[in-house]
């Protein structure tokens, strides 16, 4: 058999297999179908083009007894068939609600036939006629109910100090709102659903009704922008970074208060003792002998008894007493001649409970004879 001709067989084995595989799967699956059934008046029935490209698919329908006939409005997108819209044709009583007998091809075979209720595939109109009573702190909503039965009216509120939107429902087409605030702007807004008791899970609530602004019972086109503010979380959030800032600020005043009262500051001697540390390296004996008169160790030559004030601090007496006699042999050097004929008494060791003045401080000698710093 000649080469051609078995390609040709291997394309159309493809093919079969191909059709065999769609043939397997559901066919609304394949076409991603979908019908909406808006209010009774029109249906809408939209595949996915891509499945089959390079193909327009036809669609042939009938309500009730009615032969059955093309698709008399196509929907197109990007140049091919992805739907068609049909006007709902009422039964011999007038009852809307009608089965639909519909096929889909591709001008070469059936891909699928289905008949359905259009009822389960409803999408009732947004509610029409919207009516406020306003009263003190409530609102009463009314609107004309749509001339079949199975819906919930839905109504829902929201003010400018919100951020969710609060929903009120009814059967019927009369809701009452209460506690509300007078002094507050609300938007209001509507919309039906189908109970699914009724129409079962595949339907479609209808579109949101536009929202208007009310604001003591009357109209507004929209609410005052100065009432806008911020979300409660972001407001909490704000008023928490606060305190927690004033407590960390009060924290950090109380710690250094406690520090201050176990830890007081000792006062640097650098500043009061001046060359104490830039001159002597801190050696206090150094500083003194530098800066205040010491009295030296007196020896005398012939071995005689040391002076009393061996290295001695040479001290203004500031309290002295008259007869007191000096503990040991003064030195030669300690024996002054007064000015002016007046005799002054040479120095002095001094005694327990003395107190004696050095470099502008004043000092207490205990009973050793020691000077109590």
């Amino acid at each position: 058999m000649p080469r051609p001709l078995t390609s040709w067989l291997e394309a159309r084995l493809l093919v079969l297999g191909y059709l065999v595989a769609l043939e397997a799967s559901e066919p609304e699956d394949i076409l991603q179908l979908k019908l909406i059934n808006f209010n009774f008046d029109t249906v809408r029935v939209t595949w996915n083009s891509s499945v089959y490209p390079g193909t327009n698919l036809t669609l042939f329908y009938t309500f009730g007894s009615v032969p059955s006939r093309q698709c008399p409005t196509y929907l197109l997108d990007q140049g091919y068939v992805t739907g068609c819209l049909l006007d709902v044709e009422p039964g011999e009583e007038g009852d809307r609600d009608v089965v639909l007998d519909y096929s889909i091809s591709n001008q070469t075979w059936t891909l699928l036939k289905h008949s359905v209720w259009i009822s389960a595939y409803l999408k009732p109109s947004s509610p029409n006629g919207f009516n406020f009573l306003w009263s003190r702190e409530a609102v009463t909503v009314t609107c004309l109910d749509l001339p079949y039965g199975g819906l919930i009216y839905e109504v829902q509120y929201k003010s400018s100090f919100d951020s969710d939107w609060e929903s009120v429902k009814e059967e019927t087409c009369r809701l009452t709102i209460e506690n509300l605030d007078g002094d507050k702007c609300y938007g209001l807004r509507g919309r039906i659903r189908t109970k699914e008791s009724s129409y079962g899970s595949d339907t479609y609530p209808s579109d949101w009704t536009e929202v208007t602004y009310w604001q003591g019972g009357q109209r507004t086109d929209e609410c005052p922008v100065d009432e806008a503010h911020f979300p409660k979380v972001m407001l909490i959030s704000a008023l928490v970074v606060v305190l927690t800032v004033i407590l960390l600020l009060l924290s950090l005043c109380k710690i250094h208060r406690v520090k201050k009262f176990l830890m007081p500051s000792v006062p640097d001697p650098k500043f009061t003792f001046s060359g104490l540390f830039e001159d002597h390296r801190g050696n206090f004996q150094e500083w003194i002998k530098d800066t205040q008169n010491v009295a030296e160790v007196c020896k005398l030559d012939n071995g005689e008894e040391e002076c009393a004030l061996e290295d001695t601090l040479v001290a203004q007496l500031v309290k002295m007493e008259s007869q007191a006699a000096p503990e040991g042999k003064p030195c030669p050097e300690t024996q002054l001649e007064g000015d002016e004929g007046t005799h002054k008494s040479p120095h002095q060791t001094p005694q327990h409970g003395d107190v004696v003045a050095l470099g502008g401080f004043t000092f207490v000698v205990n009973e050793n004879a020691y000077v109590m710093l």
